[in-house]
């Protein structure tokens, strides 16, 4: 069953009034998308302040990224959300965002060590993945992200941001919110000295391999 549009679009206005006053972005950064039917998606639309969106700046698109309904252009960042809704046949929900902490991690290219908190695990696996930089706004940042579309849930995005996916908007977000928060805990805990991370047997429990992703 697909939310309606109408649905989708007041879920995606939220979710990036929340993501500001989180302070996962600022301004313009970010964008956020939701699938409405096996070929069409609600994205949010180009250089706009992500406090101030409202239903109707909202662009329906295709899976080739043909503009169906709106009046703005699609965020600049549309192949992200088409590469990962093309590969991930589960993937209904997409959020890109910055997030401080985590994106220190891609600056870095330090790995955020998801088996040392519980939480991580159950919502983004045991790992969460680097993607290769790519230059914002082109076709080789969906690229990048092509290789984790059915294995993982969260990818840092070298020198840029995160993404997280899921099954519906709920849980994409929770999980951007969840990865920003786990990489607080982990900056902290690195501060005051050596991350000890779960036993093996804990982390499989918490993360088995074979769990079907959603």
């Amino acid at each position: 069953m697909w939310p309606t549009p109408a649905a989708a679009a007041g879920a995606v206005v939220r979710c990036c009034r929340r993501l500001w006053a989180a302070g996962l972005i600022a301004g313009a950064d970010g964008n956020v998308s939701v699938r409405v039917a096996a070929d069409r998606v609600l994205v949010t639309p180009a250089g706009m302040l992500k406090a101030d969106l409202r239903t109707a700046d909202l662009v329906e698109v295709d899976l080739n990224g043909r503009a169906i309904s709106g009046t703005r252009r699609a965020s600049s960042e549309l192949d992200l959300h088409l590469a990962l809704y093309q590969h991930d046949p589960a993937c209904r929900a997409i959020v890109h965002a910055h997030p401080p902490f985590a994106t220190a991690h891609a600056v870095t290219g330090v790995p955020l060590e998801a088996d040392a908190l519980p939480e991580l695990l159950l919502l983004l696996g045991r790992s969460i993945p680097i993607a290769p930089f790519a230059v914002p706004g082109t076709r080789a940042v969906g690229a990048s992200v092509v290789p984790y579309a059915a294995t993982h849930r969260a990818v840092l995005l070298a020198n840029h941001g995160a993404v997280t996916w899921g099954g519906d908007l709920r849980i994409a977000q929770i999980r951007m919110e969840s990865l920003e928060h786990g990489a607080r805990i982990l900056s902290a805990a690195r501060a005051l000295g050596e991350i000890r991370r779960l036993p093996t047997d804990v982390v499989d429990v918490l993360d088995p391999r074979d769990r079907r992703m959603t």
